[in-house]
């Protein structure tokens, strides 16, 4: 699957997001995450080729993700589903 990297200076924990790229709240998840400098990485589900978006989907489903966008994986452990500030930032430790 096509990963993008963004890097930032903070890099202490490994920030992973599923998202779509027509999402108005993944985009203000991404913006929130860079205005912190924070580094993480995303798909864009949407624009996957089928195999690839049937392996992402198969990935939230063994994480019991529920089925909407953004999803925010925090150290391969911490789940947040949708735009929550306080919550990403909270388990970002900022």
């Amino acid at each position: 699957m096509p990963v993008t990297k963004v890097e930032g200076t903070k890099n202490t924990h490994r920030v992973f997001l599923y998202t779509l790229s027509t999402c108005g709240w993944c985009k203000r998840t991404k913006e929130l995450l860079e205005e912190k400098d924070v580094s993480y990485e995303y798909i864009d589900v949407d624009v996957l080729k089928a195999e690839e978006r049937k392996a992402a989907i198969e990935d939230l489903h063994k994480r019991n993700a529920p089925l909407g966008f953004p999803i925010i994986i925090i150290d391969d452990k911490e789940l947040i589903s949708g735009y929550q500030p306080e919550k990403i930032l909270g388990a970002l430790e900022l």
